[in-house]
């Protein structure tokens, strides 16, 4: 029967390699490695390696299971191969594990000295003392549910591993202490004792990088990184997610934004079911961040982590009230702090309208700039001066439309629509819900009028204006007619 022998390049320091091992290599000519990424590499002369099949692959499942056929094949073909891996054949080889459940060919399997050893000697730990769980970075979130106490994590050969370990706890401590591993055992060893928050800022990890956690307070958020993992697959291997730009998603997260809004406008107190709307819809809109992190994580610009620690660090920043200890007794001062919070995160902005997006609906945006003159004293002292202000903007709305000025027309109903804003800002009342409460009684109330024609046998189109008010009033009457 055909045969691989597996054999391990140890933790980098090619005198921990054994003699055994050296001898095997230079027995069989047919050698095959791993990668080629590794200080020992070179002692595996005239060697195929496997690093192209990372490169094509859509996942690291995918190349462990090709690296296992492509490695049976040849041993078909030549009788015996070699086959070389980092560390130790035994300690999280994810190919030999898929070589040793098939039938194909015999495995030989020769012991070597796995990157632990190292590890424990420079963490001065006994991993069965202290009960060490071992853990495939690419599997965390998965295989540490549950997990609280020490982990060493390994195959975290990249800075986005560690964004994705980061981001797999729901609510972390971000002082909760971690050490990262570099390069152990080589002249260049690198031992950092870090934090949850800043593991993935320290260093440039690489195929010799590990993360030792003495313990974790939080479970494990497997559903985030499984998310973030999709939005990372879907991003290599769909062609319509492969074309899109931060430009080009715009629309859609308006869309999805307002989408939620709607749900969130069909929610009754009384039925969890309707939940269910608010639940798929909030899904949408996450992922649509997702979506732009996963852009800017592939153009090496910021990450999911990266946002979520913004966010996480300013929300902090600007809760004195509940970090710190500034005392607040009404939301009026939770919001005044708020702002001279912003003011001072943003000094650049001295002029009254600075940081007011542009972009936002035409009512929030006309109420927020009225907010921000009243706060330099520009205001009406009462709803009174709002209420008589749309008396006069409504008679300049007349005279326009009588001198025929279209222009005159479209200025003088802006104008009008700004007054009504500022009666609703005075009355504390949020102007866009208030217009989509009408618009829903409006749509309802028509809705109900065109059902109370049909019954009658009349079609609204046919009916006149005369006709419909008089079931108009009848709807507004009798609203559940």
């Amino acid at each position: 029967m055909a045969r691989i022998v597996v054999v391990g390049l140890g933790p980098g320091d090619e005198s921990l390699i054994t003699v055994a091992t050296l001898t095997v290599i230079q027995r069989i000519p047919h050698r095959y490695l791993r990668t080629a990424q590794h200080p020992s590499a070179h002692l595996v002369p005239d060697a195929t390696t496997f690093d192209h099949v990372y490169d094509g692959a859509s996942s690291f499942e995918d190349v462990y299971a090709t690296i296992a056929e492509e490695l049976i094949a040849a041993a078909q073909q030549h009788g015996e191969v070699l086959y070389a891996v980092p560390g130790s054949p035994l300690v999280l080889e994810r190919t030999v594990a898929h070589l040793r459940r098939q039938t194909d060919v015999e495995i030989e399997l020769h012991s070597a000295v796995s990157f632990l050893d190292d590890v424990w000697r420079v963490l001065n730990l006994d991993p069965v003392e202290t009960g060490i769980t071992l853990i495939d970075g690419h599997e965390f979130a998965e295989a540490a549910a549950g997990v609280t106490g020490a982990m060493l994590v390994a195959h975290t050969h990249a800075n986005w591993v560690l964004s994705d370990i980061k981001l797999s706890i729901e609510d972390p401590d971000p002082t909760t202490p971690v050490v990262l591993l570099h390069h152990v055992g080589l002249p260049d060893q690198r031992i950092e004792y870090t934090t949850w928050s800043e593991m993935d800022r320290i260093l440039e990890a690489d195929h010799l990088t590990s993360l030792y956690i003495p313990s974790l307070g939080t479970p494990v958020a497997a559903e985030m990184v499984r998310f973030h993992q999709l939005a990372r697959t879907l991003r290599d291997q769909c062609p319509w997610d492969m074309e899109q730009t931060h430009h080009s998603l715009v629309r859609y997260l308006i869309e999805e934004t307002y989408e939620v809004v709607d749900a969130i406008e069909k929610l009754n107190p009384n039925d969890p079911s309707t939940d269910d709307d608010l639940i798929e819809e909030l899904g949408d809109l996450l992922y649509q961040v997702e979506f732009h992190a996963a852009i800017a994580e592939e153009q090496g610009r910021f990450t999911m982590a990266d946002v979520a620690r913004s966010v996480h660090d300013k929300l902090v920043s600007r809760h004195p009230h509940v970090f710190g200890d500034v005392e607040v007794s009404s939301s009026s001062e939770v919001e005044s702090n708020w702002e001279a919070i912003k003011r001072a995160e943003k000094p650049e902005r001295t002029g009254i309208f600075d940081g007011v997006v542009l972009g936002a609906p035409s009512l929030q945006l006309a109420s927020k700039m009225q907010s921000r003159a009243a706060k330099v004293g520009f205001d009406w002292p009462d709803v009174q001066g709002p209420l008589a202000k749309i008396s006069e903007e409504a008679g300049e709305v007349q005279q326009s439309l009588m001198s025929g000025d279209a222009d005159a027309t479209l200025a003088e109903v802006g104008d009008l629509l700004f007054a009504v804003v500022n009666v609703a800002r005075h009355l504390d009342v949020d102007p866009e819900s208030a217009l989509r409460i009408a618009v829903n009684k409006f749509r309802s109330r028509v809705e109900s009028v065109e059902k109370l024609a049909s019954e009658q046998g009349r079609v609204m189109k046919d009916m006149t204006l005369e006709q419909l008010d008089e079931l108009w009033e009848v709807v507004k009457a009798y609203p559940t007619h």
